[in-house]
């Protein structure tokens, strides 16, 4: 990161020189840290949408050419090489693990995957049609309270990062067992992670779960490819709220808050939630097709576009792979998975889609193959949870060990009413 550089600001006859920030990537930022002070003014900036909140060496994106890269690797070679504990690992600690780092890691996470009884009482104590991201970002929030001794500034960071992904885990299983009815299924130190989820999710005593590597490796895909994605609306409350000094625990519960809502986190339920409509209306592509090119219509076709990326999205070529084959494989009957694929192939080849890149993107196939493993729709945004957690983990590590670390205060322009008296109460009429 240099600095060498200045832009140069004239508001009326005033000129304030401020300094470039410029990133490894070239990416250059005005830094305006220094602006009120020397000019009473503020920037505006709804939304933040050209705001860079934080200096970070975790994640890149350019969203012109399509690209996504953690610590440097790029995203689509991390699919098709890692398991998701190596990217975790990658992501919170800075580089790519050796066997031996990995086995450590990977012992950590299932020392760490029970959960205490208290916990167990809490979840049973919800109602049962509670969504599951309502009893996850609950329970999360919860953890300090039993593992106080993790809060410390002084505890291991590595026992800290592996137990939070190993109980949210465990807790996102316990959440669904609990809502759908079913006995929870205790975690295992037989299994890796991803497929110690998959058990405990859907084992039972009368069917036991036969584990199926297709459906193992597109779990792993689908989370390494949501892990990270540099400064959205759930890793910013991560950072914003973890800027007060609160604990990993509390800030990881406002980031999976943040991601419940139907605009991040909910997106590959949105996608499910519009075939389900298209599917009851008979299945007529046409029209909706036509309803979403009709600038009046407030029809959207879910999954498709990304308010980041002008061109394809690099995550969605992995994930319609993975799609595609796991489908093929299983051979499965699904109305609303055979829509989707016809929905594809209508929107990759008419001209409309084309010109605006309104491709299908991360979402869209990531909806698709939960279905297709047997993942409710309400479970869709707790899966996107656990995938998110090491960049979370990253993030908030990374503002913790920033020797400029600040507590984050935007400011606002104020639109309300000017200095006004206050009238007696029997005065108003």
């Amino acid at each position: 990161m240099s600095e060498s550089k200045k832009a140069t600001l004239t508001v009326n006859d005033q000129s304030i020189e401020l300094p470039l920030i410029t990133g490894t990537e070239a990416e250059t930022a005005i830094d305006v840290s220094t602006l009120r002070g020397s000019t009473s003014m503020i920037t505006y900036d709804n939304g933040f949408v050209n705001t860079g909140s934080c200096v970070s060496s975790i994640t890149f994106v350019n969203g012109e050419e399509g690209i996504l890269r953690y610590r440097g690797y790029n995203i689509e070679d991390l699919a098709r090489t890692c398991s998701f504990t190596e990217v975790a690992f990658l992501l919170i600690h800075g580089s790519l693990p050796t066997s031996d780092e990995l086995s450590s890691f990977n012992n950590s996470l299932k020392k760490h995957a029970e959960i205490p009884d208290g916990l167990s009482a809490l979840i049973k104590g919800f109602p049962q049609d509670s969504h599951p991201m309502a009893i996850l970002s609950s329970m999360i929030a919860a953890l300090p309270c039993f593992y106080p001794e993790l809060t410390n500034a002084d505890a291991d960071f590595n026992d800290v990062a592996a137990g939070i992904m190993a109980k949210a885990s465990t807790l996102a299983a316990y959440s669904y067992r609990d809502s759908a009815g079913l006995p929870a299924e205790a975690p295992t130190s037989d299994l890796d992670y991803v497929p110690n989820f998959l058990n405990m999710m859907f084992n039972t005593s009368d069917t036991p779960y036969e584990m199926n590597p297709l459906v193992v490796d597109a779990v792993i895909k689908a989370l390494i490819l949501h892990a990270d994605h540099e400064q959205n609306c759930s890793t910013s409350s991560v950072r914003l709220v973890g800027s007060g000094r609160v604990n990993l625990y509390s800030a990881i519960s406002a980031g999976a808050s943040a991601l419940w809502g139907p605009l991040h986190g909910g997106a590959a339920q949105a996608v499910v939630d519009m075939l389900e409509m298209i599917h009851k209306d008979g299945d007529d592509l046409d029209k909706y097709v036509a309803k979403a090119k009709d600038k009046d219509d407030d029809f959207r076709l879910m999954g498709f576009g990304h308010r980041v990326y002008k061109t394809r999205d690099p995550r969605a070529t992995i994930m319609k792979e993975t799609a595609s084959k796991l489908l093929d494989e299983l051979n499965i009957s699904d109305p609303f998975l055979d829509l989707a694929r016809r929905l594809e192939e209508v929107a990759l080849k008419d001209e409309y889609f084309i010109s605006r890149n309104l491709y299908p993107n991360v979402d869209f196939y990531s909806g698709i193959i939960y279905r297709a493993i047997g993942f409710p729709t309400d479970m869709f945004t707790v899966m996107f949870t656990i995938a998110r957690l090491p960049g979370w983990i990253a993030h908030w590590k990374e503002m913790a060990d920033d020797p400029k670390w600040k507590i984050w205060r935007p400011r606002q322009v104020y639109t309300g009413a000017t200095e006004r008296d206050v009238t007696p109460i029997e005065q108003r009429s």
